[in-house]
C-alpha cells in the first residue's frame, strides 16, 4: 500500500475530515492535500507517529469512559 493511501485510510478511521485532521495534526492544509493526492510523499515516520498518536488517544478515550462507568457502578 502506498503512503497515500495510508493516510486517507489513516484519516478516514478518525472520521475527520482532511480540515479537522489537518487541525488536529497542526499540518497545512495543502501539504496534507498533496500528500493524499501523490503530488507529494508523507514520510513514513510521520504516519507512524500519527497512527501511534491515534491509538494512544482512542485508549485514553477508551479509560476515561471506562472509569466513568465504574464510578456509576459504585454508587
Amino acid at each position: 500500500m502506498e503512503a497515500r493511501e495510508e493516510l486517507r485510510k489513516l484519516r478516514e478511521s478518525t472520521g475527520m475530515n482532511r480540515k479537522e485532521f489537518c487541525e488536529y495534526f497542526e499540518i497545512p492544509y495543502m501539504t496534507e492535500t498533496d500528500w493524499e493526492l501523490g503530488n507529494r510523499r508523507v514520510p513514513q515516520y510521520l504516519l507512524r507517529l500519527m497512527a501511534y498518536k491515534i491509538q494512544m488517544e482512542k485508549l485514553a478515550d477508551k479509560r476515561i469512559k471506562d472509569d466513568k462507568a465504574d464510578n456509576i457502578a459504585d454508587k
